[in-house]
């Protein structure tokens, strides 16, 4: 499908988003976990486990969006 709103463009660009974020924000709390800062107003620790396979996961889901956009 061509033209201005390309549909399957639309929905690989917001998936490319989705993965994107996944990335930056799981990074982000490793980082901030090895500092040894948690997040701001709430209580527990980070579950590194967890965002270990959600950056891997959102990974994917990027390196997925882009191949999808490419080709």
């Amino acid at each position: 499908m061509s033209g201005l709103f390309s549909l399957d463009e639309t929905i690989a660009l917001l998936v490319l988003a989705i993965g994107l974020a996944m990335v930056l924000g799981n990074a982000f709390a490793l980082v901030k976990g090895s500092r040894g800062e948690g997040p701001v107003g709430q209580e527990g620790s980070l579950h590194v486990g967890r965002a270990w396979f959600l950056l891997v996961a959102g990974a994917v889901i990027t390196v997925w969006a882009v191949a999808s956009l490419i080709g």
